[in-house]
C-alpha cells in the first residue's frame, strides 16, 4: 500500500463494508478535503466505506497540499505523460484497497474533483473490470484518439460542472461527454448554473442518487 495519509469514514450501518467509494481530491489539496463529502453521500449508502487519500506527490507550485501529477506544463501531451506516470500507482492502490476489504470492482465507485476527476476517468476506464460507477466534479477527460484502443471498462459515468468555472473551462464537460460517447460509454451530465470551481448542493444530491443506484 502507498505510504500516504488516508482519511476514511466507515459504513454508517456498522460492520464490514459492502461497497467502497474512493474520493480523489484536486491539485494542491489533500484527502481531508474530500472526506468532507462522505457524510452527505453516506445518507444513501449506509453500508459503504469512504476512503480519501492524499495524492502521491507534494504540490510542486506551493509549500502545501498534494498533486496527482504536475500542472507546471498544461499542454495535453505533457499532462497525458504525467497521468500515465501516476496511473499505475493509483491502480495498485485501488487493487490493495479492494483486496483488503474482500470487494471487487463491481462494488467500487470513484469520485473525483478537478484533477481528481481527470485521474478518476483515466484509471476508471482502464480497470481490468469495470467499477460500479465514476463521478466527476469540475474536471476534464484527458484523452485523444488513443482512448479507443486503451479503454478496457465502460462503467456508468456522471459528470458535473459549473458554468462559471474559472479554473477548468466549462466546455470540458461537453468535450468529456463527447469523448466518452465515442467509445461507447454512457455519461450523464449536470450543468450547475452560477457555480464556479466547486461543488454545490445540487451536485451533491445528484451524486448521492447516482451512487445509490450504481452501488445498490
Amino acid at each position: 500500500m502507498e505510504s500516504v495519509n488516508v482519511m476514511t469514514q466507515p459504513p454508517l450501518a456498522g460492520g464490514a463494508p459492502q461497497s467502497l467509494v474512493l474520493l480523489l481530491h484536486g491539485v494542491g489539496s489533500n484527502g481531508a478535503d474530500l472526506i468532507g463529502l462522505a457524510p452527505h453521500l453516506a445518507e444513501a449508502l449506509p453500508h459503504t466505506e469512504f476512503v480519501s487519500p492524499d495524492a502521491f506527490e507534494p504540490y510542486d507550485m506551493a509549500p502545501f497540499g498534494y498533486q496527482w501529477f504536475s500542472l507546471a506544463d498544461r499542454s495535453l501531451p505533457v499532462m497525458m505523460r504525467e497521468v500515465r506516470r501516476t496511473a499505475p500507482r493509483l491502480q495498485s492502490f485501488i487493487d490493495q484497497l479492494l483486496e483488503a476489504r474482500r470487494l471487487d470492482d463491481s462494488k467500487l465507485a470513484i469520485v473525483g474533483f478537478s484533477q481528481g476527476t481527470m485521474m478518476t476517468l483515466h484509471v476508471g476506464l482502464r480497470r481490468k473490470h469495470p467499477p460500479a460507477g465514476l463521478v466527476g466534479f469540475s474536471g476534464a477527460l484527458l484523452a485523444g484518439a488513443e482512448l479507443t484502443s486503451e479503454v478496457t471498462s465502460r462503467p456508468p459515468v456522471l459528470l458535473m460542472h459549473g458554468d462559471c468555472d474559472e479554473v477548468v473551462p466549462f466546455g470540458a464537460l461537453a468535450a468529456a461527454q463527447s469523448g466518452l460517447a465515442a467509445v461507447g460509454i454512457a455519461c450523464e451530465t449536470l450543468l450547475c448554473r452560477g457555480l464556479g470551481h466547486g461543488i454545490d448542493e445540487q451536485g451533491l444530491a445528484r451524486a448521492r442518487s447516482f451512487l445509490a443506484t450504481v452501488l445498490a
